[in-house]
């Protein structure tokens, strides 16, 4: 449970005052529904309002705050027209604009006569300064409390600032003293402040906001601290579950690398290696294969898979769509079958008999080997002897999903596996309680791709250029606009640009995306793999990731709003035979600074590695693996492209508290489980008292 001195945190925000069910929603999308995500809403600018001239002295463009007297009203003559109220100093006049005002409540305020102070940008008309919407009017005797360095909080529409700066003061109110739960060495050492001085800290800048600042460090280094010890209380109790140990190199995988049209690349070797020297550890394999598109890494979990198919126990490859588990099982089918190892597929449509088949092989242990979607483990499932999971795209999964297959068997080998680059400081985030083999290399064969940047007045020369590759017999991708995160916007997009190119090239142009039925879209990318349809227009919502060696060209639009991660995917469905192959990125100009950057990281290199570090510092990890779907745990106070020398301290530092305190039980560890629930890593605390 919840320890109670966190009780005033994790209230509603409508336990704040002045905050109801209205303001409440309104916070809530940009913060969060509780006191405490309002503490973790942190400034993104500041307004200094200490500059305090004279009328007459002021300058335009800045932000000032000016003891004024009210001189007189001036109602608009029409609605459409402003009301201006008079105002004056001893150095000149100054005039209040507002547009639809309020006329009773301006004069309440601003009762002519009366000296007011306001603060605002100022502007000038007509040679008169002006402030249009002042941000404060107050009586001379709260001049104090306006002219200060003012913090600025991400906004929605229907907040007003000065509202969600009165929520965010009272959140802190309520945030109480808390114990110490870093080491004292390390607090003297990096000059940081204690918790809740660091919290007030960050909500009072007194210049822009700083990542280094010693109170952001702090911060950000609680809540890397909270996620590492999370993932290594997690790591340890997965450890200590006992694995099963296998003989491996086995007969069949041999036979079936010897039966490979191809030699495996170094990199190929050495992560069977990892993977084999886990399988015959003893404890259980938890494990991350990562690689590029195409390098290679269905193969290397095949050869595990035969591995543990000769120990007698039965292996699954999970993927997230149907489309990928029919890819994988093309892929790894041929080589099983002709070592005598029978393999099926298990998604959400198979029914009726051929379910009942393949459940009930793998049920009596007849099927060793199954490939599939999440119906692999669903509640009818039941396994012979379970004891290899195998995890394609695992960020298109949740954690939950994966440890429910794993609980299929006794403990059973667990290898996650994913095409997407991912940095190191996410690494750490997201697979922290994984071991790590990283595939590097190319397959031989694979052709290097020609990526062009060409703005988008340029279509008519792409499809032209199109047009020669398919009367050449070649077929192309055709990606459609991100246009936001929105499936129906993005299938809008598709379908008129499929109408444009069918009216152009006929009926060879197909079309898929999210909202098909599975069996349409199979068999339209079987008809773009082996038959007639040569231009495929797709949205992005799906994975384009069936091998098509005849697809040569890649056209990717508006591709200033795809991230670079996503670029490089898309452009490694390309390439895969032996013909030249290109990916024309059309963008529409003028591109910011960042999109420029981008688009020419793509065109300098290939490397999915490099790719992905840029992709993080360029856009910050939120974004790098997409938000909802990544399994990336949501940091509100680091920043992992700022903070990753933070990240591997904390992760260090957690190592430290379990070596010298593996049960959580000694003198910090009431402190350390308050971090724990303080950045909702609960789950952790679980682990520590399970052991």
């Amino acid at each position: 449970m919840r320890p109670e001195i966190l009780y005033p945190l994790f209230a509603p925000v409508t336990a704040l005052p002045g905050v109801g069910p209205r303001l409440a929603k309104l916070m809530e999308r940009v913060a969060g529904p509780l006191v405490v995500d309002l503490c973790w809403l942190l400034p993104t600018g500041i307004v200094d309002r200490r500059y305090a001239p004279t009328i007459g002295d002021v300058e335009t463009g800045r932000v000032a705050t000016l003891t004024i007297r009210v001189e007189s009203h001036a109602p608009p003559a029409t609605p459409r027209q402003p009301y201006k109220v008079l105002c004056s100093d001893a150095t000149g006049d100054l005039n209040l604009v507002f547009f639809h005002a309020q006329a009773e409540y301006l004069r309440r305020v601003l009762p002519p006569g009366e000296v007011r102070v306001i603060s605002g940008m100022v502007d000038r008309y007509q040679g008169v300064a002006q402030i249009t919407h002042p941000d404060h009017i107050v009586p001379l005797a709260e001049r104090a409390g306006v002219m200060t360095i003012e913090p600025v909080y991400p906004m929605t529409a229907g907040l007003g600032p000065r509202v969600l700066l009165r929520a965010v003061r009272a959140a802190l109110g309520r945030a109480p003293e808390l114990p110490e739960w870093l080491d004292r060495h390390l607090v003297e050492r990096q000059g940081w402040p204690v918790w809740r001085q660091a919290l007030d800290a960050v909500h009072v800048p007194t210049a822009e906001p700083d990542l280094a600042a010693p109170a952001r460090q702090r911060l950000a280094f609680d809540e890397l601290l909270a996620n590492q010890l999370a993932l290594a209380l997690h790591r340890r109790r997965q450890r200590r579950q006992p694995g099963r140990r296998l003989a491996v190199e086995s007969d069949l995988a041999r036979r079936a690398e010897a039966a490979l049209p191809f030699r495996l690349t170094g990199s190929q070797s050495r992560a069977l290696a990892d993977i084999r020297a886990d399988l015959q550890s003893g404890s259980r394999m938890l494990r991350l294969m990562q690689g590029d598109v195409g390098s290679g890494k269905t193969v290397v979990a095949l050869l595990a898979m035969l591995d543990v198919v000769a120990n007698g126990g039965q292996a699954v490859l999970m993927a997230p769509t149907e489309l990928l588990a029919r890819q994988h099982l093309a892929t790894i089918g041929p080589f099983a079958t002709a070592v005598g190892v029978r393999t099926a597929l298990l998604t959400g449509r198979e029914r009726g008999r051929p379910r009942a088949e393949v459940v009930a092989g793998l049920a009596d242990g007849t099927l060793p080997i199954a490939v599939g979607t999440h119906a692999l483990f669903q509640d009818d499932v039941a396994y012979a002897d379970l004891a290899f999971t195998v995890v394609d795209e695992q960020h298109r999964f949740g954690v939950e999903q994966r440890m429910r297959l794993a609980q299929k068997g006794r403990a059973p080998h667990v290898l996650v596996m994913t095409a997407t680059p991912i940095p190191r400081t996410l690494m750490l985030t997201a697979y922290g309680d994984l071991d790590s083999s990283l595939l590097t290399e190319k397959p031989p064969g694979r052709q290097s791709i020609d990526t062009r940047v060409l703005p988008a007045e340029r279509l008519p020369e792409v499809v032209a250029a199109v047009g020669r590759a398919l009367g050449q017999g070649r077929k192309v991708y055709w990606v459609c606009p991100l246009v936001e995160e929105s499936e129906l916007l993005d299938l809008a997009a598709a379908e008129e640009r499929h109408t444009f190119l069918r009216e152009r090239f006929g009926e060879q142009v197909g079309l898929v995306h999210g909202r098909m039925n599975g069996r349409d879209k199979d068999r339209t990318m079987a008809a773009f793999a082996e038959g007639n349809v040569n231009l495929l227009v797709a949205t992005t919502v799906i994975e384009v990731g069936v091998d098509v060696a005849k697809a040569t060209i890649m056209v990717i639009e508006h591709a200033e709003r795809f991230g670079l991660a996503q670029l490089h995917q898309l452009r490694g469905r390309v390439g895969r035979g032996r013909d030249a192959s290109a990916c024309l990125l059309l963008y529409s100009p003028p591109l910011g600074e960042t999109a420029k950057a981008r688009l020419a990281i793509l065109r300098e290199t290939d490397d999915g590695f490099r790719i992905a570090e840029e992709d993080l510092r360029l856009r910050g990890a939120g974004e790098v693996l997409g938000t909802r779907q990544s399994g990336l745990p949501n940091f509100r106070l680091a920043d992992l492209a700022a903070h990753g020398d933070l990240l591997i301290s904390a992760r260090a530092e957690a190592a430290r508290i379990l070596e010298l305190d593996p049960e959580l039980a000694g003198d910090r560890a009431a402190a350390l489980r308050i971090l724990l629930y303080l950045f909702e890593r609960d789950a952790g605390v679980r682990y520590a008292r399970s052991g």
